[in-house]
């Protein structure tokens, strides 16, 4: 993802989720995807979406021991 992708896309979810203190970092070995934080705190990856020009997927896993 080039950087004016990574920052439209970290602007939707800034927005979307009402937080400011997210990013996202490139991967360095993978250039289809970011890591998003919130903060110092590794949420989940941001990918391009193969099949769709111009579209986003986020996955974002939820552990056990988060939900405690």
């Amino acid at each position: 993802m080039d950087e004016k992708t990574i920052r439209k896309v970290e602007g939707h979810l800034r927005g979307s989720f009402a937080n400011a203190r997210i990013t996202l970092v490139p991967r360095p070995k993978q250039k289809d995807s970011c890591e998003v934080y919130i903060g110092e705190e590794f949420i989940g990856v941001v990918y391009q979406d193969e099949d769709e020009d111009g579209s986003f997927m986020f996955e974002m896993a939820i552990l056990a021991e988060d939900l405690s």
